[in-house]
């Protein structure tokens, strides 16, 4: 060989040396990125942990500040506002009635046509319109009026036979699921926004008056007979069909929970004991917080940028409104400390809540080998392309903590209440049937969560207590309820119905 050729074979070993050092350096450096993300999602797991003793603390949590609600005004995170409503429907309703429901990015009106107990609900008509974002941060009047036009519109379509008797006024549910100040079952005074909305003049107003104002301007004659959260509407809504249901829970872009109290059992309460003996409670559970929560560093930095930073913490942790961004984050946290998405971050992935639940969700279920679902949704919302299958597969696993971690403690709060009412044990071996009413988008879409959140809860029970207590899906409780609660505190009452 000449030396010319042994030169370049020299040069050839040294450059295929340094290509092969390289890929070995790449491999190294690749898998020592992917082994730093790996330690990301080991973390957060950990952190986001709910073992069985876990959950008990909570609802234990939870039962004290129940208590502590109801002893006094401000003496929990817990608000337990007293409702007003002391007579849940009984089936006798009759006439035409409609409601109105506000409660998160939508709302919703209804017309209601009851029969009494023999034909329940006749007829029933409802239309959904979606809130403009810049009526959710603008003025109450703004907010108001374009409800009113709306609710104007709706009663406009009344079809044959669907009109109120001769003579008598429209009457009204309003079901308003933000934290209110009962001071009558028709009015109520703002407390606060959540689940996006900040409207400051609202607070501190009552919101039926703020309604009535905008009712009487677009000109329609209709009174509102009953303010309730959705909450309230749910439970009224299930008790009109199944006479064992104690509690309801709002699992959507919010949460909250509503249960049936004996009156003789809210030192607050000062007024006279109503007949029935009982007291609709509006928990407000969305507030709820304990130091058993499993909180994250992700949580504590969705709270600090949020709208209402120490605010709604458990609402924070298992609603609708947040999961996906929590998601969002922790894939963040990836991209930025162990080039997840390669070796910049997708600028769509630092973007607040771009990352929604139902996207969060649809990854979650995606069970197609190749995880093309989750492929699909990163391209179409984030941007993202090329990933690989086993990146995907970080991805649902980050899903499944988070869903898995509010199911669970969702389950947890409700075991409180049944806890609270002494439903966690069988008494004297008799069996007492417990019925809890539920609803939400998160709920009823999310059948990962929702099934978790079931199986969670009978865990907490036992299989002696657990064979006593039902969930039942109330759909659309919130909206029939509100207009069974406007029947049932109807003006005309009592006034013969020919």
């Amino acid at each position: 060989m000449g030396k010319v050729a042994v030169a370049a074979a020299v040069v050839c070993a040294a450059a295929a040396c340094a290509a092969a050092a390289l890929v070995v350096r790449h491999r190294m450096r690749s898998s020592g990125k992917w082994a730093r993300a790996l330690a990301i999602l080991q973390d957060f797991e950990d952190k986001c942990g709910t073992p069985i003793g876990k959950l008990r603390q909570v609802a234990d949590a939870m039962t004290v500040e129940m208590h502590a609600g109801l002893a006094s005004e401000g003496g929990s995170k817990l608000k337990m506002i007293i409702s007003y409503v002391d007579n849940l429907p009984s089936g006798d309703e009759k006439g035409l009635f409609y409601a109105l429901d506000l409660g998160g990015t939508n709302f919703r009106v209804l017309r209601v046509q009851l029969g009494g107990r023999d034909k329940r609900v006749v007829d029933q008509e409802f239309d959904e319109v979606s809130i403009p974002p810049h009526l959710m941060t603008g003025s109450s009047e703004a907010l108001f009026d374009y409800i009113a036009t709306a609710l104007k519109k709706f009663v406009a379509t009344e079809g044959e036979g669907l009109h109120p008797a001769s003579g008598r006024q429209r009457e009204l549910g309003f079901t308003f699921s933000f934290p209110v100040r009962q001071l009558s079952i028709s009015s109520g005074t703002l407390i606060k926004w959540t689940k996006g909305f900040n409207i400051e003049d609202t607070v501190g107003q009552d919101v039926v008056g703020e309604l009535t104002k905008a009712i009487e301007k677009v000109g329609l004659d209709m009174r509102v007979s009953a303010l309730v959260n959705d909450t309230i509407g749910t439970l009224a809504g299930g008790r009109y069909y199944d006479r064992d249901v104690i509690a309801a829970v709002i699992l959507g872009t919010g949460t909250n929970a509503a249960y049936v109290e004996r009156a003789h059992a809210i030192p607050k309460w000062h007024g006279l004991l109503p007949k029935s003996g009982d007291m609709v409670i509006n928990m407000e559970w969305g507030n709820f917080r304990s130091s058993h929560l499993p909180l994250t560093e992700y949580d504590q930095a969705l709270d600090a940028e949020s709208l209402n930073p120490g605010e709604q913490i458990f609402e924070k942790i298992i609603s609708g409104m947040y999961l996906g961004d929590i998601v969002r984050r922790v894939l963040c946290r990836m991209a930025e400390e162990a080039e997840f998405f390669g070796d910049t971050v997708p600028p769509k992935l630092k973007i607040p809540f771009i990352l929604r639940t139902p996207d969060m969700s649809a990854m979650h279920h995606d069970t197609s080998s190749d995880l093309r679902v989750v492929g699909r949704k990163l391209k179409d919302v984030l941007e993202i392309s090329n990933t690989s299958l086993k990146m995907r597969k970080v991805i649902v696993e980050v899903c499944d903590i988070v869903a898995t971690r509010g199911a669970r403690l969702s389950a947890s709060g409700t075991f409180g209440i049944l806890k609270k009412l002494g439903r966690d044990t069988v008494k004297d071996g008799e069996k007492q049937k417990a019925v809890i009413a539920l609803d939400g988008g998160l709920y009823e879409h999310y059948s990962k969560f929702s099934s978790c959140m079931e199986s969670t809860l009978k865990e907490l029970l036992g299989e002696d207590v657990a064979d006593n207590i039902v969930i039942q899906h109330s759909n659309d409780g919130s909206g029939i309820g509100a207009a069974l609660l406007a029947a049932s505190h109807s003006q005309y009452l009592g006034v013969d119905e020919s």
